[in-house]
Protein backbone atom coordinates (compact mmCIF):
# COMPACT_ATOMS: atom_id res chain seq x y z
CA UNK A 1 0.00 0.00 0.00
CA UNK A 2 1.31 3.30 -0.85
CA UNK A 3 1.78 5.81 1.77
CA UNK A 4 -0.55 8.81 1.43
CA UNK A 5 1.28 10.86 4.19
CA UNK A 6 4.99 11.99 4.82
CA UNK A 7 6.09 13.15 7.42
CA UNK A 8 9.22 15.40 7.40
CA UNK A 9 9.84 16.85 11.24
CA UNK A 10 12.23 19.95 11.14
CA UNK A 11 15.69 19.76 13.27
CA UNK A 12 13.53 21.51 16.12
CA UNK A 13 11.16 18.54 15.84
CA UNK A 14 13.43 16.06 16.00
CA UNK A 15 14.76 17.58 18.95
CA UNK A 16 11.80 17.85 20.92
CA UNK A 17 10.38 14.82 20.11
CA UNK A 18 14.02 12.99 21.59
CA UNK A 19 13.70 15.20 24.82
CA UNK A 20 10.25 13.74 24.80
CA UNK A 21 11.24 10.55 24.62
CA UNK A 22 13.97 10.83 27.14
CA UNK A 23 11.87 12.44 29.77
CA UNK A 24 10.48 9.97 32.50
CA UNK A 25 6.90 11.96 33.30
CA UNK A 26 5.97 12.10 29.79
CA UNK A 27 2.88 10.04 29.28
CA UNK A 28 3.30 6.64 27.06
CA UNK A 29 0.83 7.48 24.96
CA UNK A 30 3.00 10.57 23.67
CA UNK A 31 6.43 8.55 23.86
CA UNK A 32 4.95 5.88 21.41
CA UNK A 33 3.50 8.77 19.34
CA UNK A 34 7.27 10.39 19.40
CA UNK A 35 8.82 7.03 18.58
CA UNK A 36 6.70 6.21 15.62
CA UNK A 37 6.98 10.17 14.22
CA UNK A 38 10.55 9.75 14.60
CA UNK A 39 10.49 6.16 12.56
CA UNK A 40 8.35 7.07 10.09
CA UNK A 41 10.41 11.14 9.15
CA UNK A 42 11.09 11.02 5.90
CA UNK A 43 13.54 13.68 5.67
CA UNK A 44 15.54 12.54 8.24
CA UNK A 45 19.38 10.94 6.55
CA UNK A 46 18.83 6.87 7.48
CA UNK A 47 16.50 4.06 5.65
CA UNK A 48 13.05 4.79 5.06
CA UNK A 49 11.06 2.11 7.17
CA UNK A 50 7.62 1.14 5.83
CA UNK A 51 4.75 1.35 8.00
CA UNK A 52 4.98 -2.36 9.13
CA UNK A 53 8.97 -2.08 10.22
CA UNK A 54 8.24 1.05 12.30
CA UNK A 55 5.06 -0.95 14.06
CA UNK A 56 7.38 -3.98 15.07
CA UNK A 57 9.99 -1.66 15.59
CA UNK A 58 7.82 0.50 18.58
CA UNK A 59 5.04 -2.51 19.38
CA UNK A 60 1.82 -1.07 18.12
CA UNK A 61 -0.05 -1.99 14.83
CA UNK A 62 0.35 -0.58 11.24
CA UNK A 63 -2.55 0.90 10.96
CA UNK A 64 -2.01 2.63 13.84
CA UNK A 65 1.49 4.52 12.26
CA UNK A 66 -0.66 5.76 9.18
CA UNK A 67 -3.05 7.48 11.69
CA UNK A 68 -0.44 8.73 13.42
CA UNK A 69 1.20 10.03 10.50
CA UNK A 70 -2.15 11.41 8.94
CA UNK A 71 -2.98 13.41 12.30
CA UNK A 72 0.61 14.62 12.21
CA UNK A 73 0.08 15.73 8.64
CA UNK A 74 -3.59 17.32 9.27
CA UNK A 75 -3.16 18.66 13.31
CA UNK A 76 0.73 19.45 13.53
CA UNK A 77 2.82 17.92 16.01
CA UNK A 78 1.36 19.19 19.18
CA UNK A 79 -2.09 17.90 18.77
CA UNK A 80 -0.69 14.47 17.35
CA UNK A 81 1.09 14.05 20.55
CA UNK A 82 -1.86 14.78 22.90
CA UNK A 83 -4.63 12.67 23.47
CA UNK A 84 -8.05 14.36 22.46
CA UNK A 85 -11.40 14.77 25.18
CA UNK A 86 -13.97 11.94 24.21
CA UNK A 87 -17.17 13.99 24.32
CA UNK A 88 -19.04 11.06 23.20
CA UNK A 89 -19.77 9.35 26.52
CA UNK A 90 -22.44 9.81 28.38
CA UNK A 91 -22.49 11.08 32.24
CA UNK A 92 -22.30 8.96 34.65
CA UNK A 93 -25.53 8.17 36.98
CA UNK A 94 -23.73 7.54 39.73
CA UNK A 95 -20.97 9.90 40.54
CA UNK A 96 -20.34 12.34 43.53
CA UNK A 97 -23.61 12.42 45.76
CA UNK A 98 -25.37 9.83 44.46
CA UNK A 99 -22.30 6.90 44.36
CA UNK A 100 -22.00 8.30 48.48
CA UNK A 101 -25.90 7.49 48.75
CA UNK A 102 -25.75 4.56 47.32
CA UNK A 103 -22.65 3.44 49.45
CA UNK A 104 -24.71 4.85 52.52
CA UNK A 105 -27.68 2.26 51.41
CA UNK A 106 -25.89 -0.35 50.98
CA UNK A 107 -23.73 -0.20 54.41
CA UNK A 108 -27.50 0.75 56.24
CA UNK A 109 -29.54 -2.40 57.62
CA UNK A 110 -31.92 -4.15 55.20
CA UNK A 111 -35.50 -3.45 54.43
CA UNK A 112 -37.95 -4.84 56.94
CA UNK A 113 -38.70 -8.82 55.42
CA UNK A 114 -35.10 -8.96 53.33
CA UNK A 115 -31.78 -10.35 55.31
CA UNK A 116 -29.43 -8.27 53.08
CA UNK A 117 -29.51 -5.62 50.21
CA UNK A 118 -29.77 -7.15 46.56
CA UNK A 119 -29.31 -5.16 43.44
CA UNK A 120 -32.71 -4.88 42.27
CA UNK A 121 -33.46 -3.42 46.07
CA UNK A 122 -31.01 -0.95 46.33
CA UNK A 123 -32.22 0.59 42.48
CA UNK A 124 -35.61 0.71 43.68
CA UNK A 125 -34.99 2.71 46.96
CA UNK A 126 -32.68 4.91 45.32
CA UNK A 127 -35.73 5.69 42.63
CA UNK A 128 -37.87 6.08 45.36
CA UNK A 129 -35.67 8.18 47.63
CA UNK A 130 -35.38 10.52 44.35
CA UNK A 131 -31.51 10.47 44.18
CA UNK A 132 -31.62 9.77 40.47
CA UNK A 133 -34.65 9.72 38.05
CA UNK A 134 -34.21 6.14 36.77
CA UNK A 135 -31.19 3.59 36.96
CA UNK A 136 -30.77 0.27 35.71
CA UNK A 137 -29.98 -2.43 38.43
CA UNK A 138 -26.29 -3.36 36.01
CA UNK A 139 -25.50 0.27 36.69
CA UNK A 140 -26.25 0.09 40.75
CA UNK A 141 -24.10 -3.64 40.69
CA UNK A 142 -20.96 -1.66 38.53
CA UNK A 143 -20.98 0.94 41.04
CA UNK A 144 -20.82 -1.45 44.33
CA UNK A 145 -18.24 -3.35 42.12
CA UNK A 146 -15.88 -0.53 42.35
CA UNK A 147 -16.25 0.26 45.69
CA UNK A 148 -14.16 -0.96 48.64
CA UNK A 149 -17.26 -1.29 50.77
CA UNK A 150 -17.03 -3.76 53.74
CA UNK A 151 -20.82 -5.04 54.19
CA UNK A 152 -19.91 -7.56 56.47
Amino acid sequence: MNKQHYVRLTATERAELGRLIRREKASTFAQTRARILLHADVAASGPHRTDVDIAAAVGVTPRTVARVRSQFIREGLTATLQRHPRFDRRPRKLDGAAGAHLAFLACSDPPPGHARWTVRLLTERLIKLEVVDHLAPETVRQALKKTTLSRG
